[in-house]
């Protein structure tokens, strides 16, 4: 089968997200190697595809501006923020980026990256200020399904109202049935919980 042939913008945009998968990739094999993670339940740093990431950044950016257009900047806490990638990304859409990292060396190169007013090294358990944030975003960061389960109901209880969480391989179909929360994408693993009035 014979593809059309891509368009200047879009040959653009590989080679904008080319330059930045070299760089991610570089830093995501030091992050691995000298990962301090428990690997057996805690996923050492592994970067989300870069053109999905954009895509659902840009989009819940996109939703709030038409949804909430007196409320900006709004906040993004990127959970397990690695390198501070997603948290580049949200930055330039406009968001005000805050996230925290457990493991030492990915968390140096995002403190380095976003500054350290904006990255702490915290444990996704002990972690205060989670309904704090417009928009919560993680990136499965752990192996054991249990645990991860948990991790997933402590997030959606403690997201504050309005809130829109980006949650990327979620494990529990159970916010899906959850009247409390909304899916505002159908292709994307995007949903907002709704507020007290609705």
């Amino acid at each position: 089968m014979d593809f059309p042939p891509l368009t200047e913008e879009e040959e653009i945009h590989d080679i904008f997200f080319g330059i930045i998968n070299r760089f991610i990739g570089y830093y995501t094999r030091d992050s691995q190697k000298y990962s301090q993670n428990d690997t057996a339940n805690e996923y050492p740093f592994v970067p989300m595809d870069t053109r999905q990431l954009f895509d659902q950044l840009f989009f819940a950016a996109r939703f709030l501006k038409k949804n909430m257009p007196d409320r900006g900047p709004y906040t993004l806490l990127d959970i397990g923020c690695g390198i501070g990638n997603v948290m580049l990304f949200a930055e330039q859409m406009g968001f005000d980026v805050y996230g925290f990292e457990k493991d030492e060396f990915p968390f140096r190169i995002a403190s380095k990256l976003m500054g350290p007013e904006r990255v702490t090294q915290d444990d996704l358990w002990q972690y205060h200020g989670y309904e704090n944030f417009d928009v919560i975003y993680y990136f499965r960061p752990l192996a054991n399904g249990n645990d991860q389960r948990r991790f997933e109901r402590m997030i959606e209880e403690k997201i504050r109202p309005g809130g829109i969480l980006i949650a990327n391989r979620k494990m529990s179909e159970e916010i899906n049935s959850d009247p409390s929360f909304v899916k505002i994408s159908a292709d994307m693993p995007v949903w907002r919980k709704k507020g007290s009035s609705e």
